[in-house]
């Protein structure tokens, strides 16, 4: 398949892609615009991408759209942040529906409101059929997964539900908020930052990184096949030497 110029092998795409959306507040200082507006664009963005990716067909998005450190942004941000994820919802779980795509929610509902908390569980009920994943990554932190991850599994062998010697990598990802979703295999973060923020730690174990110059608002499905193209210029080894080493 080719794009924008870009030559993909679809026997080589990632199965799972997750992007850091980075830049939204900066796009719009550029633009002397209220940061807010910076989240709009950057929403419709998401969007579009989600959409493009109906050519790639790639089983597997994830989108850190809240972090449990956003918090601590100025209250109207936030509280800005929260109802546009609910209009978001309203807006395209019908159409998520249609497409045939699967909405998934990697993250806790502490401190969400009730109805927030129902809008995404009905966006995951209503879709739940789906063949290809959009996975939100909202009000998430990386290290208060594992934290939670092994709460759980404490309170399992106490009950009597899990046994220690049973205990393994992969056992352990079944206490973890969205143990079917699988490892991420290529990380796209915009704006030209080059860090994790806390996100999906344990599933970005072994996944390729990808850095962008672009703000997020600014960020094309011709820049998702430039990523893509660079991810099949790769070769992942996972611990292993290649066969010219």
């Amino acid at each position: 398949m080719r794009f924008f110029g870009y030559s993909l092998d679809p026997e080589r795409l990632p199965r799972h892609v997750a992007f850091i959306m980075d830049g939204n507040g900066r796009w719009a200082r550029r633009r002397l615009l209220p940061r807010n507006e910076g989240h709009k664009k950057g929403y419709q963005v998401l969007k579009t991408i989600i959409e493009f990716n109906e050519h790639l067909k790639i089983p597997y998005i994830s989108a850190y759209a809240f972090s449990t450190e956003n918090w601590n942004r100025p209250p109207e941000e936030v509280e800005f942040l929260m109802t546009m994820a609910g209009r978001v919802i309203d807006e395209y779980v019908d159409s998520m529906k249609e497409k045939h795509i699967r909405f998934c929610y990697t993250g806790t509902f502490e401190g969400l409101s009730p109805e927030l908390q129902q809008k995404f569980t009905h966006a995951m009920e209503q879709t739940k059929d789906g063949t290809y994943v959009f996975n939100i990554v909202f009000n998430y932190g990386g290290k208060k997964e594992i934290v939670d991850a092994a709460r759980k599994l404490v309170l399992a062998v106490e009950k009597g539900d899990f046994s220690l010697d049973h205990l393994s990598e992969t056992s352990f990802e079944q206490f973890l908020y969205s143990p079917d979703i699988p490892p991420v295999d290529l990380l796209i973060r915009t704006s030209g930052e080059q860090r994790l923020s806390n996100f999906l730690l344990w599933q970005c174990a072994y996944a390729e990184f990808y850095f962008s110059p672009r703000l997020w608002p600014d960020f094309r499905p011709k820049d998702f096949c430039a990523a893509l193209a660079n991810y099949q210029k790769r070769q992942r080894r996972f611990g292993k030497i290649s066969a010219k080493e």
